[in-house]
């Protein structure tokens, strides 16, 4: 049986050092064919030397030469490419059949839309993608013959909890009412508004439950993570936004649900660990080992749940808002997060500045309906420097 073949996009990363773990224990399926980083060269280096990858791409050319340099040591063949436009390459590889996108943030897109078109199964881990490109992305899925299977938890227990199917889309089976979409509620889920205001970026990063990068850290701290993964469901099922549901389920046993029209309600339960729903797009519609210890019924001993507070974390309703105006606007309310938040891990505002700088952009930022990848581009760039001419000029609190 020949192995399959995969490209990690973002492997350095935290999903990507997952993805690479179930490959391992799974050698005999799968040949990594290429991997992708941004500047981590030691990371990337070790990875190399363990999987041997055909093709390596690191983003920054400083960063790629000295890859270059020290796997010439080693008397590698592994070719080293360099530079933003080098995602795409690795993306339109015809050797390569399955892309993992986790490139975390908007730097994912184009390596995304471009395995797309080239008709790859995209395992997506990049919600940003969708959230700013969701029609873009979808339509150039469909075009290109390209299958697109969900890795975040939440949006891969949908996927495990409908009809056995390629075509994600939610109107396709009959049935389905609505979805819910399960939120551990962060590390502040009952802090008091007066607590929030002193939050520190270490408290921010120490997620009760998950293992997770800074980025998605921060936004779970805020449950703007909440908020992408309902604007990116909405366009990876196909769903209005009223038919999507948020509940607080503080053990992360239950990653998400689906109701249907008789009244059942499936469910997928695990542990948080994001190997089992890489594992699962990976093998899908096969079963694979994860490495995943078995949930533990008996130990779990309950499980809570309770509705999300608009007023304390208002990134979730204005990420709603975003989702119901559309026409670009997920896109740079996602510009506008993505500035806020690295500004507040870089200790330059407050964590309860981070939904202020959102709410400003997304109210005062004139958008206009984006119809290529170079639109969305342009607006990026000018919601991010709208966002930091913004801080620069009102957030001026002195920082804890």
């Amino acid at each position: 049986m020949s192995k399959e073949t995969v490209a990690i996009f973002g492997s350095t990363g935290s999903i990507g050092t997952s993805t690479l773990d179930v490959l391992a224990r799974n050698q005999e399926r799968y040949q990594v064919r290429a991997l992708t980083a941004n500047n981590d060269v030691a990371a990337m280096f070790s990875q190399c030397l363990k999987f041997k990858p055909d093709t390596v791409a690191m983003t920054e050319p400083a960063a790629a030469h000295e890859l270059a340099t020290r796997l010439a040591r080693e008397k590698s063949n592994i070719s080293v490419l360099s530079g933003a436009e080098s995602l795409k390459e690795i993306a339109s590889d015809s050797a390569t059949e399955s892309v993992m996108a986790s490139i975390v943030g908007f730097a994912g897109l184009e390596s995304t839309i471009t395995a797309a078109d080239c008709g790859k199964r995209i395992l997506l881990a990049n919600k940003e993608s969708m959230v700013v490109a969701g029609e873009l992305l979808t339509r150039a899925a469909k075009q290109g013959g390209a299958s697109i299977i969900p890795v975040d938890s939440e949006h891969n227990a949908i996927f495990q909890c409908l009809p056995e199917s390629s075509d994600l889309t939610i109107a396709d089976h009959k049935g389905v009412t609505s979805i819910v979409l399960t939120a551990s509620g962060g590390p502040f889920r009952q802090h008091t508004p007066e607590q929030m205001q002193s939050v520190t970026v270490d408290e921010a990063l120490s997620h009760p439950n998950w293992s997770m990068g800074p980025k998605v850290s921060i936004d779970s701290a805020t449950l703007m993570n909440k908020g992408l993964e309902v604007i990116e469901a909405s366009y990876l099922f196909g769903l209005d936004e009223s038919r999507i549901e948020v509940v607080v389920h503080p053990e992360s046993a239950i990653h998400s649900m689906v109701r249907y029209s008789d009244g059942s309600v499936l469910a997928q339960l695990g542990q948080p660990d994001m190997r089992t729903p890489i594992a699962n797009a990976l093998a899908w519609p096969k079963r694979i080992d994860a490495g995943v210890e078995p949930l533990d019924f008996i130990r779990l001993g309950a499980l809570h749940f309770e509705a999300p507070d608009y007023q304390r974390f208002p990134c979730l309703e204005l990420a709603r808002e975003a989702l119901r105006r559309g026409a670009g606007v997920p896109g740079v309310l996602n510009a506008a997060n993505e500035v806020a938040v690295k500004e507040f891990i870089a200790g330059r505002i407050r964590f309860s500045d981070i939904s202020g700088v959102n709410s400003y952009v997304l109210s005062q930022f004139p958008v206009s309906v984006p119809v290529s990848v170079d639109d969305l581009l342009e607006a990026d760039r000018s919601a991010r420097q709208f966002a930091l001419d913004y801080i620069e000029e009102t957030v001026t609190s002195p920082v804890m």
